[in-house]
C-alpha cells in the first residue's frame, strides 16, 4: 500500500501576507503574525498582559527619551518572511519616519509572555537574533522575572539555530540589576535604563 504524501507545508511571504489583508482574507485586527513565513496566533491580551505591555512601554519611553520612537503591538520587517508585532518596539525617529515602510532595526524587542513563553524562548528569539536584534527581553509572567537576551549568535556547532549568548533574569527586586542602571542610561545602550525600570 502506497503510503499517502504529506501536505507541503507553505510559508507565506511578506507581499502574501499583505495581499491577504488587502484582498478579506485577513483583518488587520485579526490575532495572528507573520513569523519565518508562518501565520501565528498571537497570546490573549488579557488584563495582566495589557497592564504589562503599557507598564513596560512606559518604562522605556522615558528611558530612551528623545530621539527614539516606541510602539506596541505594531508590526515591524524583518526580512522577506518576516513581520511580527512585538509587545513593546523601540526604533530610532519618530511615527513620521515610518509612514511609508515599517521599522526595520529596531534598538529594543520586549515581548509579554504567558501561555506564549515558549513561542518567546524558541522561535522569537531565534527571528529576533538573526535579524541582529542586540536587546531581547522577555516580561516572564509565569515566574515574575525580567529575561535579558544580548549578543546574537550564528547556528553553529554548539547549537542549531540563531540565538543569544547572554541571557539573564532578573527578578524585581535583583540588586544586579538596579545597580547596572541606576542614574541615567549610558549612551551605548539606553536599554539598560529601561531595565532598572522594570526589575528594580
Amino acid at each position: 500500500m502506497k503510503q499517502a504524501e504529506r501536505p507541503g507545508l507553505h510559508r507565506w511571504t511578506r507581499d502574501e501576507y499583505a495581499r491577504l489583508i488587502d484582498h478579506g482574507f485577513l483583518d488587520e485586527e485579526d490575532p495572528v503574525e507573520l513569523l519565518d513565513g508562518l501565520l501565528l496566533v498571537k497570546e490573549p491580551q488579557h488584563s495582566r498582559h495589557r497592564t504589562s505591555v503599557l507598564l513596560v512601554a512606559r518604562a522605556v519611553e522615558r528611558a530612551f527619551g528623545q530621539g527614539w520612537f516606541v510602539q506596541t503591538q505594531s508590526p515591524i520587517s524583518l526580512d522577506d518572511r518576516s513581520e511580527p508585532e512585538p509587545d513593546v518596539c523601540v526604533v530610532r525617529g519618530s511615527p513620521r519616519d515610518y509612514v511609508d515602510a515599517h521599522p526595520t532595526r529596531p534598538a529594543l524587542i520586549v515581548e509579554v509572555a504567558q501561555s506564549g513563553l515558549p513561542l518567546a524562548r524558541g522561535r522569537k528569539a531565534t527571528a529576533y537574533a538573526r535579524a541582529r536584534v542586540v536587546d531581547y527581553w522577555i516580561v516572564n509572567l509565569i515566574d515574575r522575572v525580567l529575561e535579558v537576551h544580548r549578543q546574537p549568535v550564528r547556528p553553529g556547532p554548539a547549537q542549531r539555530h540563531w540565538g543569544y549568548a547572554a541571557i539573564a533574569r532578573r527578578r524585581r527586586h535583583d540588586r544586579a540589576a538596579r545597580r547596572a542602571v541606576r542614574g541615567r542610561p549610558r549612551r551605548r545602550s539606553p536599554a539598560i535604563g529601561a531595565r532598572s525600570s522594570l526589575a528594580g
